[in-house]
């Protein structure tokens, strides 16, 4: 991973979602339109947050967050979600 020259602004956090799984744990090959979006990933950039909503993850955090969570962008052939802090359900 490349460093990235993205800084979310208030609230967001830029998250770096984990790749889609291609085998069942059986072995059987998943097509690519049956695929599902990931709800996983690492956090890449956190914003400062505000007085109301401080931010309580950091870079590196690997979290799950809501299946239709956030904002899909891609930088540099990367694909990125940036999303409220709010939108992320766990840390793992």
């Amino acid at each position: 991973m490349s460093k990235i020259n993205i800084q979310p602004l208030a609230d967001r956090v830029l998250i770096l979602p984990a790749a889609a799984e291609t085998k069942t744990s059986s072995g059987i090959i998943i097509p690519d339109s049956a695929k599902e979006k990931p709800q996983k990933g690492t956090v890449v950039a956190v914003g400062p947050g505000t007085n109301e909503n401080p931010i309580t993850v950091k870079a590196g955090n690997s979290v799950l967050y809501g299946k239709y969570a956030g904002t899909e962008l891609q930088h540099d052939g990367e694909d990125y979600l940036i999303m409220k802090e709010s939108d992320i359900l766990a840390i793992v």
